[in-house]
């Protein structure tokens, strides 16, 4: 209760609020987050830069120019595309930037796509079923999880002829035991559930309670998990890259340039500096985002990403 400015009494009572759905729920959270709308930003400009701008400059990004041969940075007078400099064969940083950031980020995505479709799949079957399932198909998750992913991604590629295809494919199979392992244990865990005892005693089959009532429960961890894995196969591509047996020229990645650089850290610090500093800004966007993602969709933490209700005055 309270007294306004003509003595009147006033009884404050909360307004009347919306009903938001979902996504406008967490639009709101993801407003109130400085974090995530940083990380999100940056890794959509990446995104765009990626998908619109490497047609247009293949061709001049490749031209060599040995006039300009470790050019320092920032001399506006050789053009736009020499601003941050030239590497050792006189090619502009900036357009081999732009370039790197198409491969990477490629690579990153449909490896993760497909690992985490793979591992979602096998770890809602195993954690249902359960038995000899769930058995045979752990162990074989055990004997991959044993294997160092680098240690296997080494071996493969080796003998295997460099490619983006058999990078995706070989980082792609070294992380499906997270994803499945992460799956199977919420499955194991929501399988005992009300919500799947009422759907069986309905007549609902086993694939139909997979599909409908524990995969969009699991669904969010997954991605949230799809999404910190993002960071991790950036530097595992840029890794394999940078020790020469990830991609090969013509095509270019952030690991690649960051290897060319190398015997010049002395002479030439932009051949390294730049694609080194996009890979930590792209990884630190990742996983900030990602535990935007984890806050956002716990209810222990998402109150904070909600305003309180105004209230308004009504007199007595």
């Amino acid at each position: 209760m309270a007294i306004d400015s003509t003595g009147a009494r006033a009884v404050l009572l909360p307004e009347p609020t919306r009903r938001r759905t979902g996504a406008a729920l967490t639009f709101a959270r993801f407003r109130r987050s400085p974090g995530a709308l940083l990380s999100v930003g940056w890794l959509a400009l990446l995104t765009l830069v990626a998908i619109i701008v490497p047609p247009f400059i293949e061709t001049e990004a490749n031209r060599q120019d040995l006039g300009l041969r470790l050019l320092p940075p920032f001399q506006p007078e050789h053009g736009l595309a020499y601003i941050l400099g030239a590497d050792s064969l006189g090619r502009p940083e900036l357009l081999q930037l732009i370039m790197g950031t198409r491969t990477s980020l490629l690579v990153a995505v449909l490896s993760v796509a497909i690992a985490a479709c793979i591992g979602f799949g096998i770890g809602l079957v195993s954690g249902y079923f359960g038995g000899w399932v769930d058995e045979v198909l752990m162990r074989i998750a055990d004997v991959m999880h044993t294997i160092p992913s680098l240690l296997l991604a080494l071996a493969v590629l080796y003998v295997l002829e460099p490619s983006i295809f058999n990078l995706v494919i070989v980082l792609a199979i070294t992380r499906i035991p997270v994803y499945l392992r992460t799956a199977r244990a919420q499955a194991l865990e929501l399988r005992e559930r009300v919500f799947v005892e009422s759907s069986r005693s309905i007549g609902a089959g086993d694939w139909r309670i997979i599909t409908t009532d524990l995969a969009p429960m699991v669904l969010p961890t997954i991605r949230t998990v799809a999404m910190l894995e993002v960071a991790s196969i950036l530097l595992a591509a840029a890794g394999l890259s940078f020790l020469g047996i990830g991609l090969q020229r013509p095509d270019v990645d952030w690991g690649m340039m960051v290897a060319d650089g190398r015997a010049y850290l002395t002479s030439a610090w932009w051949v390294t500096v730049w694609p080194g500093l996009i890979i930590v800004l792209t990884a630190l966007a990742a996983n900030l985002f990602s535990n935007w993602l984890r806050a956002a969709e716990d209810p222990a933490q998402s109150a904070q990403f909600i305003r309180p209700p105004r209230r308004r005055k009504v007199r007595a």
